[in-house]
């Protein structure tokens, strides 16, 4: 008997320092990387280049000089920051266009980057993020239904990334497949198919690992909305339920779309401004950047109802406390301890040098601020919208040397670089 049990013990021994069986991730002050190995470059016929994905200096020399990059690892940086994990945004566009030995040759590269972000004592969450660039593998290919080809074919490469995943250990990475889904509510079908994708989705995961983080969305756009539309009946300890939150929109994302545009200056909380003053410092920019009085009564009558429906709407501290409430109440009727909830995305876009765009310090700082802290009050661990994005909502200054947004990192709470 003793001779049988001693090959067992020595054959379970790898087990047991599998990565696998690692604790499960602890998440708690995140930032979104999604310049790096989102929009997958292109050959001149509009396929993916191969091998796939941005190396790190085209990352980095995207949108500025490689000599505006202080010296240095890019990601020990984001960690000396008081960041604990990125969400490494991914396209997934790349994984479905392959298979086999092709397939694999992604994953490498994905592999990679994960222990790249990992050695500097990053965790990561790895979010599936779909683009637009290749209409073949957009995300589109999901809202055929549950039972689509292209959803069955996107869930078996989900399983592929999963596998790839659980050998970095589970205390390092988790998974995000999808990143804000336009099913149900938002198309008013009534029909239960992101339900059913994302209870699959769910089932396809732990077939490859029981311990794995999964990020699990709602519909709706990710929104709080679609969260709570959502029943959790494929729970378990190793779920968080992702919201993203950037409401209300027009303060979050204010960005004229049109010809000699001007949508900014939006004041929050609302109460600390008016229609007037918004009115006001619009005309002050359009001035000063030399539009004539036709063109800023354009841009006035143009915005004029949606600045009327934001004071009229009205947000405050209170307001964003209830609205994160919603998902408190929805992960508590669950079951489902508040911790294991994500605010996977928030942000304010910054007023732009030329006054087009964007919040002014004092309203932004404010929102993220209190956002942040309503958040870390329920014990939700948050991620940040993102690390480096040249259009305003960036943690690191959008143009120029690429240094810390220091009024920023204090309302997040985080250490300010001296």
């Amino acid at each position: 008997m003793r001779r049988l049990l001693l090959p067992l013990v020595l054959l379970a021994l790898p087990m047991l320092s599998s990565p696998s069986l690692a604790e499960p991730i602890a998440l708690k002050r995140g930032v979104g990387l999604h310049e790096w190995l989102n929009w997958s470059p292109l050959t001149k016929d509009k396929t993916y280049r191969w091998p796939p994905y941005r190396s790190i200096e085209e990352w980095q020399s995207s949108e500025r000089p490689l000599s505006d990059w202080p010296k240095g690892d890019p990601f020990k940086a984001i960690h000396l920051l008081g960041f604990d994990f990125v969400r490494l945004t991914v396209d997934p566009g790349p994984l479905l266009d392959s298979e086999g030995q092709r397939r694999q040759q992604a994953l490498d590269v994905l592999s990679r980057a994960v222990d790249r972000l990992t050695k500097v004592g990053l965790k990561v969450v790895f979010n599936l993020h779909g683009v637009s660039q290749v209409p073949a593998y957009d995300m589109d290919i999901l809202y055929d239904g549950a039972d689509s080809e292209g959803v069955a074919r996107y869930r078996s490469m989900v399983k592929a990334v999963a596998a790839m995943l659980v050998r970095h250990g589970t205390d390092k990475v988790a998974f995000e497949p999808y990143n804000e889904p336009a099913y149900y509510p938002c198309d008013a079908s009534g029909t239960d198919d992101w339900q059913r994708i994302m209870a699959s989705t769910v089932a396809d995961i732990r077939e490859i690992d029981r311990r794995l983080a999964i990020i699990v969305t709602g519909a709706c756009g990710g929104s709080i909305t679609g969260l709570t539309n959502l029943n959790p009946h494929f729970d378990d300890e190793n779920i968080h339920y992702s919201f993203h939150m950037y409401e209300p929109h027009s303060f979050t994302h204010q960005k004229a779309d049109w010809t000699n545009g001007f949508f900014s200056g939006f004041p929050w909380p609302t109460n600390t401004g008016s229609p007037e003053t918004v009115i006001e410092g619009l005309r002050v920019h359009m001035l000063a950047e030399g539009l004539n009085s036709l063109q800023q009564a354009a841009n006035i009558a143009r915005l004029k109802s949606e600045i009327n429906e934001y004071f009229k709407e009205g947000s405050n501290a209170a307001t964003l406390k209830a609205r994160i409430g919603e998902a408190v109440d929805w992960a508590k009727r669950h079951n489902i301890p508040p911790q294991r909830l994500f605010m996977g995305e928030f942000g304010v876009m910054r007023m732009s040098a030329d006054g087009r765009s964007g919040a002014y310090d004092a309203d932004r700082l404010a929102y993220l601020q209190t956002l942040r802290q309503i958040a870390e009050g329920h014990g939700i661990p948050w991620s940040v919208w993102e690390y480096s994005n040249p259009h305003g909502m960036s943690v690191i200054e959008p143009k120029g040397p690429a240094v810390p947004d220091k009024p920023m990192l204090q309302a997040l709470g985080l250490s300010v670089p001296q």
